[in-house]
């Protein structure tokens, strides 16, 4: 952990002032950010699930994700730290480590049909209170290696619903548990907040205190 947090350390960027609630296209801060929003695709989880006669489009018809300023800014943080990490769990990036958002705002419609097909709240929150995604404060990704895209073995698939994708969950190989402990803590250093039942997720601190939206995504 001690080698992980000297890899993370780097000078912070300084921002101009602007509403931290506002919604913004991250890659603007961050041009080389890659976004694979994976509920524009027609094989996502909730595509696969018993879902009787709930219709299932796909979510979003458009691979360009929005956050709050706010988060873009602890985003920003993160990418420009690992894009200076250039050998870690034994293999060479020679273009550093990146982040790979898979969602991150989410119009209101859309947390309704999931949790109508998987009214779980545990991994999909209640639509009556919102989720976090709602208000543009919580981002779902991964890393990847700059150099070919190519995405770093995590523990699970996105949106696998089990005991392995929790935090917690040691019975991985090591180097599997390297690469999570390292999106972890190279997002902890950028300010986000963590949850303990999805590795994926994370999120600025007091997200339910911004406004719910359901802007949709064009």
């Amino acid at each position: 952990m001690k080698t992980i947090l000297l890899l993370l350390f780097f000078s912070l960027p300084v921002f101009s002032q602007s509403a931290d609630d506002e919604l913004i296209n991250p890659k603007e801060l961050i041009p080389d950010l890659v976004v694979d929003l994976r509920y524009t695709a027609n094989d996502h989880y909730f595509l696969n699930l018993p879902n009787g006669d709930v219709k299932l489009p796909k979510f979003y018809t458009n691979n360009e994700t929005l956050v709050i300023l706010r988060a873009a800014k602890m985003l920003k943080t993160a990418q420009d730290s690992l894009r200076n990490i250039k050998s870690f769990n034994g293999n060479s990036y020679p273009e550093g480590i990146g982040l790979k958002i898979w969602d991150g705002y989410r119009p209101r419609s859309v947390q309704y049909l999931l949790f109508e097909i998987f009214p779980n709240p545990v991994y999909v929150a209640d639509p009556n209170s919102g989720s976090m995604h709602n208000r543009g404060g919580a981002i779902d990704l991964t890393l990847i290696d700059l150099s070919t895209g190519e995405e770093l073995e995590m523990p699970t698939e996105f949106d696998d619903f089990s005991d392995a994708a929790g935090l917690g969950y040691n019975d991985l190989p090591q180097h599997i548990v390297n690469n999570r402990e390292m999106l972890k803590s190279v997002m902890q250093y950028a300010g986000f907040l963590t949850y303990s039942a999805e590795w994926w997720h994370y999120n600025v601190p007091g997200a339910n205190t911004y406004p719910l939206r359901d802007y949709q995504l064009k």
